[in-house]
């Protein structure tokens, strides 16, 4: 006989899992899923589809259309807003319904948020409940990028590489392709597609003339474009560039850029962000928190070596995920996957809190979580 704990798991874990059907289709909202239950059935089930539609909790009622949910109890993986934004109070719902008793996953860090929807509802007579253990790291680990900028007001930041089994992510002469196999190079692109954000520096935008689009079926919006290029050298007739009126650009320059350059920039369809700073780290510090403020949530950041030195420098990577493909090149000139000052000691190194890895194709994929917000 399943015991009321076992159930509030189990439906709890139904309302994380509903969650994920919002990937890349609600930022800069979380991923919410919602499950309602009355006299041990389900009788709602709801996600947060997309950016201005029904939030989870909505959705749910709306699903249990005809059924008496007084002392019903809703499970949601993320604490229920109390404030008017595209959408009206969630708390406001649940107490028109008539729901007994709500059982959260995780609470919202966000300033207008952080405890209050909870607050209103156990004033208005509603028992409520916070997950603990397991279920509770799911539902904040499901919503990173959000509570990174409720917390910091700059974005969630993956890095991704390719490698070869001797650390190298291109030859001497600097070739890199292809070194992961296609069904890893797929898998970045649905990366690209769940990311607010995909950013390169400007030595991989000169070499390779990429589109940074996510080229897969299903793709709900593309990603921002995001080029690190202090002196303002993308050319105007690259595709970043020429791509720049149907799929956002942003190029980061410094002050160092020449004027007329950057102006040429902008006039061509990108727009032009100035990161200030006295070095490398403190200039994508800069850029991040402007990031941050114009709505970007994910930045999926593919490289080179050497911007992924500066964000790790910076302290700003807060997931790894890099390819490990059956290959080897040898030698002592070949680029390795991250560059910048690094640390002299063991001890002052980056550690991962968790890691985990999979095969994918004839490819290994390791992935690190390196903060957790």
């Amino acid at each position: 006989m399943t015991t009321p704990l076992q159930a509030d798991h189990v439906h709890l874990a139904r309302a994380i899992e509903l969650a994920r059907g919002g990937r890349g289709q609600v930022s800069p909202n979380p991923l919410v899923g919602a499950v309602i239950v009355k006299d041990g059935v389900v009788v709602g089930e709801g996600f947060h589809a997309r950016l201005g539609a029904a939030h989870a909790e909505r959705a749910a009622i709306d699903s249990a259309e005809g059924t008496d949910l007084r002392g019903a109890t809703l499970y949601v993986s993320l604490e229920p807003c109390c404030h008017t934004g595209r959408t009206p109070p969630c708390t406001e719902a649940i107490i028109e319904a008539g729901i007994a008793r709500v059982v959260v996953g995780s609470d919202d860090p966000t300033e207008k948020a952080a405890g209050r929807g909870l607050g209103i509802l156990r004033d208005e007579g509603v028992e409520v409940a916070v997950a603990d253990g397991e279920l509770a790291t799911q539902a904040r680990l499901l919503n990173q990028p959000f509570r990174k900028v409720a917390r910091m007001g700059r974005p969630w930041v993956l890095f991704k590489s390719a490698m070869t089994l001797d650390g190298k992510v291109a030859t001497r002469a600097g070739d890199s392709k292809w070194i992961s196999g296609e069904p890893s190079r797929a898998l970045s692109h649905r990366w690209r597609a769940e990311c607010d954000a995909v950013v390169v520096g400007i030595g991989t935008a000169l070499t390779d003339d990429p589109q940074l689009t996510a080229r897969i079926d299903g793709v709900a919006r593309q990603p921002r474009r995001v080029v690190f290029d202090s002196e303002a050298r993308l050319p105007l007739d690259s595709q970043l560039v020429r791509g720049a009126g149907e799929v956002p650009l942003t190029v980061v320059i410094s002050r160092a850029a020449p004027r007329l350059a950057a102006d040429a920039l902008e006039v061509a369809g990108a727009e032009v962000v100035v990161a200030t700073g006295a070095n490398e780290p403190e200039r994508v510090r800069s850029a991040l928190t402007q990031l941050g403020a114009a709505g970007i949530g994910s930045i999926l950041l593919e490289g080179g070596p050497r911007l992924a030195g500066a964000f790790l420098d910076a302290g700003e990577v807060d997931e790894i995920r890099l390819f490990v493909a059956p290959v080897v090149l040898g030698g002592s000139s070949g680029r390795d996957p991250i560059e910048g000052e690094g640390v002299e000691r063991i001890a002052a190194a980056a550690r991962a809190l968790a890691l985990s890895s999979a095969s994918i194709g004839d490819d290994v994929l390791i992935s690190a979580r390196m903060r957790e917000w």
